[in-house]
């Protein structure tokens, strides 16, 4: 099975105020953070953007595609990214969860077996943004979006998902690192303290 890894940036960032892709993280970017860490993991990192929207460099190997259609939200980047990748599976997450841990991404891959989807599900919850996706449900993600049933849970009950519970993904990640998004201001400044009390984080 080919690996692959997807990274959507394109959402208007509302409660963060500024882009998330290209927001300061050490001598980086959120972005570029989290491009570097997932190169190593996989054969091929996608980066889905919104249709003129000015990302940070990259690294060549990287592929850059765009929503086929704005706000639609996860399952729409998902969509784009199904449309644009050339692996067989992907590792798809967002660019403002800078201390995801390679294990983490590890486990729902091989998590996966022979489902198309396994989706980490912490205290009760999934995280369709911290999940593994089969090239081949593109075409259910279409009809779902044709349909206007964008929640991703919809999508979980028509295809063969696997579940990873809390158990499993700390086993992974201790601290479930990978998990915790910048979604205000103030995540973002306690992630930046966290990085200065933990520079290799």
């Amino acid at each position: 099975m080919k690996r692959g890894a997807v990274i959507l940036c394109g959402g208007h960032s509302t409660r963060m105020g500024r882009d998330k892709a290209t927001l300061p993280f050490g001598d980086e970017t959120l972005l570029e953070r989290i491009v570097r860490r997932l190169r190593p993991l996989v054969e091929e990192v996608t980066v889905v953007g919104r249709a003129g929207q000015v990302l940070p460099p990259l690294p060549p190997d990287v592929r850059i595609a765009h929503d086929e259609i704005e706000n639609q939200g996860p399952l729409g980047g998902l969509q784009a990214a199904l449309l644009h990748t050339r692996m067989d599976a992907v590792y798809v997450t967002g660019c403002d969860v800078p201390f995801l841990q390679p294990a983490f991404v590890a486990l729902l891959f091989e998590s996966l077996g022979d489902a198309a989807i396994a989706v980490a599900e912490e205290g009760g919850f999934t995280h369709p943004l911290a999940a593994v996706y089969r090239r081949t449900i593109r075409p259910v993600v279409e009809r779902l979006l044709a349909a206007e049933r964008r929640r991703p849970v919809f999508l979980y009950d028509e295809v063969e998902t696997v579940r990873v519970g809390d158990e499993a993904l700390r086993a992974a990640d201790p601290d479930l690192r990978s998990l915790a998004n910048l979604t205000t201001p103030e995540a973002y400044d306690a992630a930046l303290a966290r990085l200065a009390a933990e520079p290799g984080a």
